[in-house]
């Protein structure tokens, strides 16, 4: 798999993991979820947990994979010869 369909795939994996992180953490807000939700709060937690794990991996892998770009950059923003 060449690099650019590599970055594509970490990028839609941290999408979704955000999204349903996001959803479900604002489902186990106490307020909302016993006016609204039916759902088990187990369930909401599990999903909560893991795909925030795998948010927080694949950001990790996202830095990883674009390294010399910060660090080309942070040169440039920080350490400029004007």
């Amino acid at each position: 798999m060449n690099k650019g369909k590599q970055l594509y795939w970490v990028d839609v994996g941290l999408a979704i993991s955000f999204i349903l992180c996001f959803i479900t953490g604002i489902f186990k807000w106490p307020t909302l979820y016993k006016y609204f939700f039916s759902w088990p709060m187990k369930q909401i937690s599990i999903i909560h947990d893991w795909s925030g794990l795998i948010m927080g991996l694949l950001v990790l892998i996202h830095l990883i994979q674009h390294w010399k770009w910060i660090v080309v950059m942070t040169k440039k923003m920080w350490w400029k010869n004007d």
